[in-house]
């Protein structure tokens, strides 16, 4: 009688008969876990990030913009000076 009092009690509280599940079940089961902790983690260093003003993002934008058209304008200059170099090469062989 007291084995079915023990399974009673087992039954009762939920301990049953418990076995471990395999790997991969346990780690599908951690993932929402995880990626609550990774949301957490985002939120937290969100926080420290130091955003820039207005005026640094238009300083900025003005700099990147002149640089590509200087960029621009030098490498279409050396692009015209090869073409022309290459030209004149194809123009003096037989």
């Amino acid at each position: 009688m007291p084995e079915a009092t023990k399974v009673k009690n087992e039954e009762a509280t939920g301990a049953g008969i418990s076995f471990p599940l395999p790997k991969p079940v346990n780690k599908l089961g951690e993932y929402p876990r995880r990626f609550r902790q990774f949301l957490h983690e985002v939120r937290v260093e969100m926080r420290h990030v130091t955003w820039p003003t207005r005026t640094d993002v238009r300083a900025t934008t003005v700099v990147v913009v002149i640089t590509v058209f200087f960029f621009a304008l030098f490498l279409w200059l050396v692009d015209l000076s090869v073409s022309q170099v290459v030209g004149r090469v194809i123009k003096l062989k037989p």
